[in-house]
């Protein structure tokens, strides 16, 4: 029972409108799916994703308009990266970048790979990791409806960054319940800090990785617009999806149990340093509901919701997505 690899990464955003324009515009990825918030439906779920909506592309964000700023600190998931083809592609995203004034930094080595750190305007820290034809988790495929360029496309999740006071713990959960290994470490940008601690799953490489900053100097984080909600982990099979909740429920750990979000199954727990993790089935897909070709186009409800689709509609607040 192994886990595949990184499936979603979700975060806040405090406007919608303004994370499309950023995601789609910008960045090049496809809305793969416009639904809702199934705990809370007054608010807006968005899906990026590859071309297909592939499992271990997709970045999603729930539309909190009043939300306050995020407040970093310990006890996070503090980055989150898309992965590129080669560093020629990074090198056309700083120029990108550079042309459109989203802040980024320079290419820099991270965990031996070439990658390209950047932020939107609500804070939201991304990095983009090139593959340069690493083994490991297949990526996705790039987006070609957009003014982005397929060879430079975004073709996935990369590696995400947990920071927290002590390792330790989350170390436990990620190699003794999940499965992980330690694949070893790198420096952290400024050197002033403990190495940043790599551990994989899976095939490994940028698409299952999670890494592990040691910050015992900072207070834990307070989230906001732009601050990632949770990471979720890649389950094969439904027989996979019955073994994991059967294993969480023996960790002693808090968790859900089994959630039905339709587009997949989910189980989510809070590891040892507070951060959520999900573990999410690959299966059935977003095309479930809707073809290929028509993703995102429209409001798309869950079997379960669909008969209070009227007062849905009634309670969410106008989202224009202009082209």
């Amino acid at each position: 029972m192994e886990l595949l690899g990184l499936h979603h990464v979700s975060l806040i955003t405090g406007k919608a409108e303004k994370n499309y324009q950023f995601l789609t515009k910008v960045l090049g990825m496809r809305l793969v799916k416009k639904t809702v918030n199934q705990d809370n439906t007054r608010s807006y779920h968005l899906f990026y994703g590859d071309a297909n909506g592939s499992p271990g592309t997709e970045v999603t964000f729930f539309d909190i308009p009043m939300a306050g700023r995020t407040y970093p600190g310990v006890s996070s998931i503090s980055s989150i990266s898309l992965r590129v083809k080669n560093t020629d592609s990074l090198l056309y995203w700083k120029e990108r970048f550079t042309q459109l004034n989203v802040s980024h930094e320079d290419v820099k080595k991270r965990a031996g790979r070439d990658t390209l750190a950047f932020q939107d305007e609500e804070g939201t820290r991304m990095v983009l990791v090139a593959d340069n034809e690493e083994e490991g988790v297949a990526p996705g495929e790039a987006w070609e409806q957009s003014e982005v360029p397929k060879e430079h496309g975004i073709i996935g999740l990369g590696p995400v960054t947990l920071t927290v006071a002590n390792a330790e713990p989350t170390a436990r959960v990620l190699t003794e319940l999940l499965g992980f290994r330690e694949e070893g470490s790198y420096p952290s940008i400024t050197g002033e800090h403990p190495d940043i601690r790599v551990f994989a799953t899976g095939k490994g490489g940028a698409g299952a990785e999670v890494h592990v900053e040691t910050r015992p100097d900072l207070p834990k984080e307070r989230p906001g617009r732009g601050s990632v909600h949770h990471v979720a982990f890649r389950v094969p099979t439904m027989e996979d999806y019955d073994q994991w909740a059967k294993r969480l429920q023996e960790s002693g750990l808090r968790h859900s149990g089994k959630v039905e979000r339709y587009y997949f199954k989910a189980l989510y727990f809070r590891e040892l340093n507070d951060i959520l993790f999900e573990l999410s089935t690959d299966e059935p897909g977003f095309d479930v509901d809707e073809p290929i070709e028509s993703l995102g186009e429209r409001l798309a409800l869950p079997p379960f919701l669909e008969p209070r689709r009227q007062e849905i509609e009634e309670n969410l607040r106008p989202l224009v997505l202009d082209d």
